[in-house]
């Protein structure tokens, strides 16, 4: 990123081969120790904020003047191509693989064209740190801010430039980064996406670059004392291994934008130790290995995103996640190191030597050339010409909505009509949600535990008319009773985006059911709302509560949803099922939730749903309405199987009663 005729500082290229292995790693192996490895990208807004400030003030101090259109043409060959490279042929695959990966892309193209893909993202709602449904060019949000970055700069530095002295520009560069910093930390708490997008938020690291560079003169030369030679490069050394930390450490999203804070200080550190005269931590940085990959980092930031979404999208069918195959994370690897260096070697460099118009001078030459280098050229232009006509293609077959958002939809419009179809009588079912029962329903109903039957008389007589129970035999000897079939109307249900997906097979399945479920609930949210229905009488028999997609279960929301509930009713808790690394956890927090309190069930749709991925949304976490269908059946199987369960005790109980009245009469 420097001119020709800028100084090349040592280690800096080792440094940017630290930042992209922090954000690879981060984003191919999510599971391994770099849980905050995005920090990499902090990494490289300092070094930006450093290398661009340090190129004007050099540029300024030799000519008088900045050329901006010079500068502007030099950020153009060296971002452009590779950028373009990236956006047609991952584009491309997309459209080949087609589905949800198709989704946005037609903004996202946008927002690469027009260096304002953070912008466009944070206006269509993107998530950065959502992994259900990741947007192919996600990655490109960071070069955004720094091309917004590059072209505002050399206008506002000369601004900057009117304080004589550098100790008071530093400072006035950290009180921008400071300001940047607070109003990232004040936007976070209620849209982390927005302040890690957003280049007022997340500017704190380029201008701690503009203050380093500033404030120790790099656009001139610095002499070499002990302490730089020996004292700053431990110093520096130090900052890097507490760099490494910051990036181990787990939930750093969560901080925001304090963990990106504290690498983008520690950044400056080793930059200023690696790049001081005489300093052995540069020439350490600078090892081949390190070197190679700093100088190709661009290309390799660029293509492993869209790499690991395409690789793990082909071979597994889902997007990338907590649980990215070590298979696909590998081969994503390969890839981004070869296309990255066929990039830079092949495209890349020689329009940064040559500029585009002696590029393109160079591929006329070589149509006019020897056979074969006219092959090269002309395979060149047709692989081009296909890419940039896959874009299109991909762009323009992109579906409106994502699969898993089309099968919420669809349950939410399943609700919205059942909640205006005429209610039928009592007793004959519904099509869609229904009033609560009577208080005396209600109080009718039994304190059967699951898989320990309740008292006699459990459920009501509604119960007992559809809970088994027949009429005795011709002798007064007692039935065996009839498979249970719980009516809708004595089931409320309460979930998240999961049973909001699947209320077309909850109607179907259970006519009558009351069912409140939306999107990103958890179970703090649906203890509150099963208090919410306990105190207005409306909740029914069976409490069905489907909340463990979208973080672990908390045990005092299960307790209080339990003591609400009461112990007349029965509290049917659906398990989960998505690629999600706390998903086991929730599972088995259900399941000894069950094991330890009476009355409750376990809706197992996690092991129903295992063998039917192709019935489930892209996200292989929403089902469509095959899946919506097995995630009723599930829950009213587990309904039933209480209802089974308390009626073979009444019949039991009937029976011992029979058998003792016999023998009364028989020894009479």
């Amino acid at each position: 990123m420097t001119t020709p005729t800028a100084p090349r500082y040592a280690g800096l290229d080792g440094l940017r081969a630290v930042a992209v292995l922090l954000v690879v790693i981060y984003h191919l192996f999510p599971a391994w120790f770099l849980h905050s490895g995005f920090v990499g990208v902090d990494v490289f807004f300092v070094i930006s904020g450093f290398l661009i400030t340090s190129l004007l003030l050099r540029e300024r101090a030799a000519t008088g003047r900045i050329a901006l259109r010079a500068f502007w043409t030099r950020r153009a060959r060296r971002l452009l191509p590779a950028l373009a490279f990236v956006v047609t042929v991952s584009a491309t695959l997309a459209w080949v693989i087609g589905g949800d990966v198709l989704v946005g892309l037609g903004r996202q193209v946008l927002g690469a064209a027009t260096f304002s893909y953070n912008w466009t993202s944070i206006g269509a709602g993107a998530s950065y740190f959502g992994s259900a449904e990741p947007e192919l060019l996600r990655n490109l949000w960071s070069l955004a801010v720094e091309e917004q970055f590059y072209v505002l700069w050399p206008l506002l530095l000369p601004v900057l430039l009117l304080v004589r002295r550098p100790w008071l520009r530093a400072l006035v560069a950290l009180a921008l980064a400071a300001a940047s910093a607070l109003w990232g930390f004040a936007v976070a708490g209620d849209a982390l996406t927005r302040a890690y997008y957003g280049t007022d938020t997340h500017a704190f690291g380029l201008l701690i670059g503009v203050a380093l560079a500033v404030g120790t003169g790099a656009g001139g030369r610095r002499p070499a004392t002990g302490w730089t030679r020996v004292g700053m490069p431990v110093a520096g050394a130090l900052a890097l291994v507490a760099l490494v930390a910051v990036a181990s450490v787990p939930g750093g999203a969560d901080l925001y934008p304090a963990i990106p804070l504290a690498a983008s200080l520690l950044t400056a550190v080793v930059i200023a130790a690696a790049t001081a005269p005489g300093a052995w931590l540069g020439r350490a940085l600078d090892v081949a290995p390190l070197r190679w990959i700093g100088e190709r980092s661009y290309g390799i930031y660029l293509w492993h995103w869209p790499l690991v979404v395409l690789v793990t999208l082909a071979a597994t069918g889902a997007f990338v996640d907590t649980a990215i195959p070590v298979a696909a994370g590998l081969a994503a690897g390969v890839l981004t190191l070869a296309l990255s260096a066929v990039s830079y070697r092949m495209l890349e460099q020689p329009i940064r030597r040559l500029g585009f118009a002696g590029a393109g001078r160079a591929v006329m030459a070589r149509l006019r050339s020897t056979p074969v280098r006219r092959f090269g050229a002309i395979a060149s232009l047709t692989a081009g010409l296909l890419v940039v006509g896959g874009t299109t293609a991909a762009v323009a077959a992109a579906p409106a909505v994502s699969s898993s958002e089309a099968v919420v939809e669809a349950g939410r419009q399943a609700l919205t009509a059942a909640s205006v179809a005429p209610a039928p009588p009592p007793g004959e079912g519904a099509t869609g949600t229904t009033p609560p029962p009577d208080a005396a329903a209600t109080e009718a109903a039994g304190a059967g535990a699951t898989g320990t039957p309740g008292p006699e008389g459990v459920g009501g007589a509604d119960a007992a008319a559809t809970d088994g129970l027949s009429v005795p035999d011709a002798d007064g000897r007692p039935r065996p009773p009839a498979p249970a079939a719980v009516d809708g109307t004595r089931v409320t249900a309460v979930g998240d985006s999961v049973m909001l997906a699947s209320a077309a097979g909850l109607l179907a399945r259970l006519p009558g059911v009351q069912i409140d479920a939306e999107v990103s609930r958890s179970m703090w949210a649906g203890d509150t709302i099963v208090q919410q229905l306990a105190a207005q009488g409306a909740l029914r028999e069976y409490v069905v509560v489907g909340l463990g997609t979208n973080g672990p279960v908390d045990a005092q929301a299960l307790q209080q949803i339990y003591d609400a509930i009461g112990r007349d009713r029965t509290l049917v808790l659906v398990n989960a099922a998505a690629p999600r690394d706390w998903i086991p956890g929730v599972n088995s927090d259900l399941a000894a939730f069950a094991a330890t309190h009476p009355g409750v069930v376990v809706a197992d749709w996690a092991q129903a749903i295992a063998p039917h991925p192709d019935m489930l949304a892209g996200d292989r976490i929403h089902p469509g309405p095959q899946g919506g269908g097995v995630y009723a059946d599930t829950v009213a199987a587990a309904i039933d199987s209480v209802a089974n369960q308390r009626a073979e005790v009444r019949y039991q109980v009937e029976l011992i009663r029979w058998a003792a009245d016999e023998a009364l009469r028989a020894a009479g």
